[in-house]
């Protein structure tokens, strides 16, 4: 019997969408081997493996952004070819990117039938009353309340990517992918999304979901098909599935995501001290301190004040009030390279706007922050060198690159993630902010940064680590500093930090410091 008669009894209808023996090459990668995915009608159907394992080449190759080199995709049974992004949509197939694709000045109404507007009687103008209709009523399919009106650059993350979703609907699409459509989202908006998404499975649209949280899984898919290095491993059902299973086929091996590591003495130098850091309504009189060989967490809710006091810590914002000692000395920080100069180092949430040259190689984004250490007599850059010490931290991080001159936009997320930590270990820095470190990449590269940054205190640096996930914070950090509405709500030791407190704390407005 058939994969899908197993998961559909004794019916015999084809597949919505089913690919087999599908590859795709790169100059220098082979990115997708003899792959193979079905998708049924009114099925969410998770697609995990690690970053570059080949989940959103192929993907992309379904959505009609990449053309196959060889296979089969077949749609309701009939083999078809998709040459590009107009004939998948054609065909019922749309795709919500990790990275929204919107016009912040234009309507929710505009951006989802942008190019293809109703007009008045002689095609001159547009009927702004049937497009924010059409628009409602996609809305009204959705049971989502949103006024077709809204100006999308004032809307939050998460409608933002319900505007997405509308887009690929109004394409009257059979087919949705979503990939990492919960990366920026907080838990309210994940479950309004997971309403969303269960609406339209009631409707038989067929939705291929790509994640790397492996707790939602379980509550939104029905099975997972599991990629490794461009290959297919194995497609399982989601409810009888341990997890720990799904994270083995995804890496190769067992890996245990529960180990703390191990605490550090309370009595090292203070690398950092920042005291009343204040900056209109976002920052609000926040204290801390940050010890040699230290890892302390910061957690909040979105919106909380985290990202801002990293940011002007490293002096992308300034402050209206607010004393920073490094090293016991009082410094002044107006801009990120006088934070530099204090051999402190951001690793921003948004790699790719803050962090990373995606145009240039990754040769030329690891050594950037350092180039004078690269300079012959200090006019010529020696390439020989530069190439040297990319290769070293290549393999020191196990960055998957076919050469240090690739173009890091053709990496994945993890990989480009790795480049930013490099970079500021050429560096050198005393002082590390990581924002969201393990944002948007696989549990294998999640494992590998966590290592990495446990050995990075280990050689003494002060690390400030800011994330969402709150088994990551309670895993790694020393200390939890908690933050709401821009305050410090809770300092907690690692022996009182739980994540039952921390959620306490984060949505208690008025500060209670704890010892």
């Amino acid at each position: 019997m058939s994969e899908t008669a197993r998961h559909c009894g004794e019916r015999a209808e084809p597949a919505l969408v089913s690919i087999s023996g599908l590859c795709k090459s790169f100059p220098g990668v082979r990115a997708l081997d003899r792959c193979k995915f079905e998708l049924l009608a009114g099925e969410v159907h998770a697609l995990v493996g690690e970053n570059g394992a080949g989940k959103s080449t192929l993907m992309k190759v379904l959505s009609g952004v990449y053309q196959k080199d060889a296979g089969e995709i077949r749609i309701d049974g009939r083999p078809v070819e998709i040459r590009d992004p107009r004939g998948a949509r054609d065909l019922g197939i749309g795709i919500v990117h990790q990275e929204l694709n919107l016009m912040n000045h234009l309507s929710a109404a505009q951006n989802i039938f942008i190019g293809r507007e109703p007009r008045r009687a002689l095609g001159m103008f547009i009927d702004e009353r049937e497009l924010n209709r059409r628009a409602g009523a996609i809305f009204a399919r959705m049971h989502l309340k949103l006024d077709p009106r809204a100006n999308v650059g004032r809307l939050t993350v998460a409608m933002q990517q319900m505007v997405e979703i509308a887009k690929a609907l109004s394409f009257d699409s059979r087919v949705l992918i979503m990939d990492e459509p919960t990366a920026a989202l907080n838990d309210a908006e994940i479950h309004d999304l997971f309403r969303i998404i269960r609406q339209l499975q009631s409707q038989g649209v067929g939705i291929v979901y790509i994640s790397h949280k492996m707790d939602e899984l379980r509550e939104i898919s029905s099975r997972v098909t599991v990629m490794r290095d461009g290959q297919y491993v194995a497609t399982v059902p989601t409810a009888t599935t341990p997890i720990e299973t799904i994270i083995a086929l995804m890496v190769g091996r067992e890996l245990d995501m529960t180990q703390r590591r191990a605490s550090v003495a309370s009595d090292g130098e203070v690398a950092l001290d920042v005291k009343g850091l204040t900056r209109g309504k976002t920052l609000r009189d926040v204290s801390f301190s940050v010890r040699k060989g230290e890892i302390l967490g910061f957690a909040g809710l979105m919106g909380a004040g985290r990202t801002e006091v990293a940011r002007a810590v490293f002096g992308a914002d300034a402050i209206d009030a607010g004393e920073i000692r490094v090293h016991g000395r009082a410094v002044s920080i107006r801009s990120p390279q006088d934070a530099v100069r204090h051999r402190i180092g951001y690793l921003s949430e948004d790699r790719k706007q803050f962090g990373l040259a995606t145009g240039m190689d990754v040769a030329s984004n690891v050594v950037m922050p350092c180039l004078r250490k690269f300079a012959s007599f200090g006019l010529f850059l020696d390439k020989r060198r530069i190439d040297e010490a990319a290769r070293g931290y290549v393999d020191r991080l196990r960055i998957k690159t076919p050469s240090v001159h690739q173009q890091v936009r053709l990496l994945s997320g993890g990989n480009q993630q790795k480049i930013v930590i490099a970079k500021w270990l050429l560096r050198d820095c005393d002082i590390l902010f990581f924002d969201e470190p393990t944002r948007g990449i696989d549990i294998g590269a999640k494992t590998e940064i966590y290592r990495l940054l446990d050995a990075l205190a280990a050689q003494g640096k002060a690390i400030v680590m800011i994330s969402s996930e709150l088994p990551e914070v309670l895993r790694m950090s020393d200390r939890v500093l908690v933050m709401c509405e821009g305050r410090v709500t809770g300092e907690l030791s690692r022996a009182q930090a739980s994540q039952e407190e921390i959620m306490r704390l984060a949505t208690q407005r008025e500060s209670t410091v704890f010892a």
